[in-house]
């Protein structure tokens, strides 16, 4: 393979299609070779065939076929998670590197501000769910500090930019997005919560965090969330904090309390974290940052592998 490593994407959705256009429109190290879907009149796929991108219906059945696969390094997976378990047997067995963005969870979580370097030779990437993207930042920035306990997260989204693969995928969003918080976020428990909004106009994605954690150096902790803040707005730039960090001593009859293990200093504090995200509005509505935070995040950890792979080639 020569130049810009090639990528597919599966799921020519909402997802799918705004990957596609970041693809085109923003990367430097990156260059679209197809997209597959199951709808041949979505207009992902009208917008990929206008766009002189290889296309097919048929799924990843399809997009091994095309001519254009055999250069393809990078296959993104805007499906479901159900659906993904298939299409990674299918492109393994083909080695090819999958950037995951389906809360199936096969390969490692990366989360691109807390451990972009990390598995970096994984063959799977996961990218966790879209409220792991917004707020396992915010748990890592806090756990640098101090050790966090407990670490939840609300994650409010307009129902107009969940599409069927986010409603389908409901009960994997929280088990994932869990397990997320504490294997790189680094909490000892994590809760996750999602929130369909039916207001009219849509809002933007909201996120709430919640650390639970004792001895705590306000002053250090307030920083490093601040600093992570920056890192994440370098590749989503709607990122922002809505408000100041809040601390609430709690009192040991709190039932949060009990959450602190034994040996721990015993002034329990929770760290609340109000975020907002707003998307970039390359193909989306910029209320749906929960959307382009997943796909931002996505195209960011491939052109890290990438750009990895080629210094190491050299």
């Amino acid at each position: 393979m020569s130049g810009r490593p090639k990528v597919a994407i599966i799921g020519s959705g909402n997802i799918g299609t705004d990957l596609m256009v970041k693809v085109l429109r923003l990367s430097e190290h990156l260059e679209m070779a197809a997209m597959a879907g199951i709808d041949p009149d979505s207009d992902g796929l009208s917008r990929a065939r206008r766009l002189k991108v290889a296309t097919t219906h048929d799924g990843v059945d399809g997009l091994v076929q095309l001519d254009e696969f055999a250069e393809v390094e990078f296959v993104f997976d805007a499906t479901s998670a159900g659906a993904h378990r298939r299409h990674d047997e299918v492109l393994r067995a083909l080695d090819r590197t999958v950037v995951d963005l389906t809360p199936a969870a096969l390969g490692p979580y990366v989360v691109p501000s807390v451990n972009l370097g990390d598995h970096l030779d994984a063959r799977n990437i996961n990218m966790v769910t879209c409220g792991g993207q917004a707020t396992i930042p915010i748990v890592a920035a806090v756990d640098a500090v101090t050790p966090v306990h407990y670490g939840e997260i609300i994650a409010s989204i307009s129902s107009r930019s969940a599409g069927p693969g986010t409603r389908a995928n409901i009960d994997e969003f929280t088990e994932t997005t869990a397990s997320a918080i504490e294997k790189v976020g680094g909490a000892a428990r994590g809760k996750a919560i999602i929130v369909l909004n039916p207001a009219e106009p849509p809002l933007i994605m909201r996120d709430t965090v919640h650390c639970l954690v004792s001895g705590a150096d306000t002053a250090a902790i307030t920083s490093s969330i601040e600093e992570m803040v920056g890192r994440v707005q370098a590749y989503v730039p709607g990122y922002r904090l809505k408000q100041k960090v809040q601390y609430e001593s709690l009192t040991n009859d709190d039932p949060l309390h009990q959450l602190v293990p034994v040996g721990a200093p015993a002034d329990a504090v929770k760290v609340s974290v109000f975020l907002e995200v707003e998307g970039a509005a390359h193909y989306l509505p910029s209320y749906a940052g929960n959307l382009d935070i997943m796909t931002s995040a996505a195209l960011r950890t491939a052109e890290h592998i990438a750009a990895h792979r080629q210094e190491n080639s050299r």
